[in-house]
């Protein structure tokens, strides 16, 4: 199934990609693999602060990691033109803004990870890593950044 077709039946709109925030650019391809940079959580177009184990629970970091997963998709659409030029989603790594107790960064960043394969099918399946880390940029509950391989 067509990319666009999918994204429209689960009533995504992907955003343009966003503007750094800092000395770094949003992408950066290398033969046939995309490396985009650390997207944060927005929630209202703001950044979606909170610390997972104190003032958010697993649920909502898990819609946090959703909403990166469309930014991130945004973001790799303006780097390669088309989705469906993407092979294969070959790397998540997420950064949960947590508690030194709070061991469920991996639930939390699942938001991410079951989307991009409900989009891609199994070329969303993807190796990852999620590390709990002690603050994000803007104080953001989550941050999560992406490697995808292009035709």
């Amino acid at each position: 199934m067509n990319i666009q077709d999918t994204l429209k039946q689960l009533g995504i709109t992907l955003p343009p990609a966003a503007t750094p925030a800092a000395a770094y650019v949003p992408f950066v391809q290398t033969g046939k693999l995309v490396f985009l940079s650390g997207h944060i959580a927005k929630k209202d177009g703001k950044p979606w602060v909170g610390q997972l184990g104190k003032n958010m629970t697993t649920e909502e970091g898990k819609a946090a990691a959703r909403a990166i997963a469309i930014d991130l998709m945004g973001t790799l659409q303006a780097a390669v033109g088309d989705l469906n030029r993407v092979q294969r989603i070959v790397k998540v790594m997420s950064l949960v803004n947590s508690t030194p107790d709070f061991t469920e960064q991996h639930l939390v960043t699942n938001g991410a990870s079951e989307l991009l394969a409900q989009v891609f099918g199994d070329k969303g399946a993807h190796a990852r890593s999620a590390f709990g880390v002690a603050q994000i940029p803007l104080g953001a509950c989550v941050e999560i950044e992406l490697i995808a391989e292009i035709a």
